[in-house]
């Protein structure tokens, strides 16, 4: 269906192919809406899976995504980990990305705690092909492709890209024999069949993806596998006559990876444990009926979600070898029905909804044993839960003279836990986190007002907010190593325990600005940038948090760029990113320091059908911090540092209509 007429009257950014081209994978093109980033500072050329979380809004960083990201409506996120697999989501693929900040739960449900990032996925005519050839130093390579061939009723269009990367040693101070390279291997393919059917369209999609990374350390790796199948048939209303759209949809995903403690002085590293195999399947369904109105639009719905999987690993080294495995997992199932009215009056558009989701968890299991003689160790089955999950929005927005606009909106949100945040422990070099299956859902409330200009020549925004997220799932310090731990075995020195709990609040409030500026017919410009005070209410439970800024949480996050057609050929694309200081701590004690990139690009077009390109990824090699482990008398910490300078240089090639 066409997008919502209340979308007007909240914070939504558009990225268009344009915005998407010059971008080296999808997470980096969403770098240009402020206040969107993922978990780590590491962009997916690096970031291990269990950290490729996604935010909208700078209010507390996590590995299991606080935004919805769809494609096409289908959820996107993993059903086992809520991160998300940016190898998966080529941007070839893409006919454009609405970010929508803050908006609360609306007719998105679980998971649009922040926002959501709905992905448009390209539909060729019948007959178009491109495709997209790219190499650089450090070992890169990289292919997509992407065609539509006429079908009976239809068409199918298929889609497929590849990629390799010899990846950098990540410690640069004093490496040892302990660290390697992040390397990475990925493939990805989808097939569509689209066809006019009836009243409405319908649309059938199959997709899978693969990924190998090295984690950086001796020993370290993961493997991420999925597949994804869906089947949506829609129809846009019009006068007299509702719209609808109904939508169906499945995952398969799993997921492999090992982890290392090191040794002091980075000599060595020692298998600590290797997460073999993590089937999960995630299942989904939703409906939404929309009518025009004599001045509105009402939309009513509802959707289903259910995942469940389970964690198999291999942990707790003597000497050098792995004696015990674990099982553990479980099923989350979340339900909700919605009702959105919007009304233009005049210049003024109102908008009001209401949603209200029950969300349960059940079969939760950790099962530990010996692997020797498979004595059983550990047999925990924690009891279920099930809550109702109300939230609701509103909305206000004013056209003003010189196509302006001011706008007011209010609004919650929920996201309820993951599986892997349920049931899950897991180590990433000497820290250990372990799994709570006592979580709920967090919850935000957002008031936020807006003021910009929708010009052809100028087109600008600002919006400042309040948010308070409560129950938030955060990682919170247990205790330092050395020392024994009864579930999780010896802390090494220099080695953290955390424990994923529902602390009580976090209050943020920022500002948020984007603009984008046409100087002339060859010259634009974009500016934007998100300014957020963020601050931990531990209350009773995590006291020691109160005032302290959420981990992975920047204060500010600012850009600059420019794109220049100095000639009819020839194009020219430069990107600058400032982001300043964080923790990788909840206790703010891991320094990141603050970091600025600069990203450039020349397109040159041979002709009507082809087109090189040469880019220059970190131009002058700055040093960006992505992680820091903590320090101890005898054993400091280690920094790690995102990708240096490379270069790359690439075909694009064109067929077909539209070519």
């Amino acid at each position: 269906m066409p997008p919502r007429l209340s979308d007007a009257a909240f914070s939504v950014i558009q990225l268009t192919p344009k915005d998407l081209a010059t971008a080296p994978r999808l997470d980096t093109a969403l770098e240009q809406v402020p206040g969107v980033s993922l978990f780590r500072r590491t962009s997916s050329l690096a970031a291990n899976p269990t950290t490729q979380g996604v935010s909208t809004r700078a209010i507390a960083g996590s590995g299991a995504s606080r935004a919805l990201v769809t494609l096409d409506g289908v959820p996107q996120n993993d059903p086992f980990g809520g991160w998300v697999i940016w190898t998966s989501l080529p941007p070839e693929n893409l006919a454009g990305v609405n970010v929508v900040r803050g908006a609360g739960a609306g007719p998105y449900g679980s998971g649009a705690l922040t926002g959501v990032i709905s992905l448009d996925e390209a539909q060729p005519a019948p007959g178009a092909w491109s495709g997209d050839v790219e190499g650089g130093d450090g070992g890169q390579a990289r292919a997509a492709g992407i065609a539509a061939l006429a079908a009976p009723g239809g068409e199918v269009v298929f889609s497929a890209a590849g990629e390799h990367s010899d990846g950098w040693v990540p410690v640069e101070d004093h490496p040892g024999a302990a660290d390697t390279r992040l390397t990475l291997t990925d493939a990805n393919a989808s097939l569509r069949y689209l066809a006019d059917l009836g009243p409405g369209a319908l649309a059938a999609r199959i997709a899978a993806f693969e990924e190998d990374r090295g984690a950086g350390l001796r020993g370290a790796q993961s493997r991420a596998r999925g597949a994804q199948a869906s089947l949506t048939y829609a129809q846009a209303p019009s006068a007299g006559h509702w719209g609808w759209r109904a939508q169906a949809w499945g995952d398969l995903s799993n997921l492999y990876n090992s982890s290392v403690s090191v040794a002091a002085g980075r000599v060595s590293t020692t298998l600590s444990n290797v997460q073999y195999d993590t089937p999960a399947d995630g299942y989904g369904a939703n409906i939404a009926l929309r009518r025009l109105l004599d001045h509105g639009e009402l939309e009513l719905g509802g959707d289903l979600r259910g995942a469940s999987g389970e964690d198999r690993e291999h942990f707790k080294a003597v000497a050098g070898v792995l004696t015990m495995d674990r099982h553990a997992g479980g099923e989350t199932l979340m339900g909700g029905v919605y009702a959105e009215a919007s009304e233009h009056l005049g210049p003024w558009l109102l908008v009001g909804a209401a949603r209200v989701d029950d969300w349960s968890s059940s079969d939760g299991h950790r099962i530990e044993h010996k692997i020797s003689t498979g004595a059983v160790t550990l047999n925990l089955h924690p009891p279920g839960k099930d809550q109702a999950l109300p939230s609701f929005r509103l909305a206000v927005r004013r056209d003003l003279p010189a196509d302006g606009f001011i706008r007011l909106a209010a609004y919650s949100g929920f996201r309820a836990p993951t599986l892997n945040e349920l049931y899950r422990p897991f180590r990433v070099g000497n820290d250990v986190t372990e799994s709570n299956p006592a979580l709920v859902p967090e919850k935000l409330y957002g008031i936020e007002g807006g003021v910009g200009q929708d010009g052809a020549v100028l087109k600008w925004s600002a919006t400042g907010f309040y948010n308070r997220l409560e129950k938030a799932v955060a990682n919170v310090t247990i205790a330092h190593g050395p020392f024994l731990s009864p579930l999780d075995g010896f802390i090494v020195a220099g080695g953290t325990l955390f424990q994923r709990e529902n602390i009580p609040a976090i209050d943020a409030h920022g500002v948020e600005f984007d603009s984008s500026l046409r100087v002339s017919a060859n010259l634009t410009t974009r500016t934007a940038f998100a300014w957020t005070e963020a601050r931990v209410d531990g209350g009773s439970s995590a006291p020691q948090l109160t005032g302290l800024r959420p981990a992975e949480t920047p204060r500010l996050t600012a850009s600059l760029g420019a794109t220049w057609r100095p000639l009819d050929r020839l194009g020219l694309t430069g990107d600058v990113r400032y982001e300043s200081l964080r923790f990788d701590d909840d206790q703010n004690t891991r320094r990141l320091n603050p970091g600025t990139n600069v990203d450039a690009r020349a397109d040159w077009r041979l002709n009507g059908h082809a087109s090189l390109f040469l880019a220059m990824d970190n131009l002058f090699d700055a040093k960006i911090a992505t992680g820091h482990t903590a320090s101890t008398a005898t054993v400091p910490g280690a920094t790690s540092y995102d990708e240096p300078r490379r270069f790359r240089v690439g075909l694009t090639l064109r067929g077909g209509p539209g070519a």
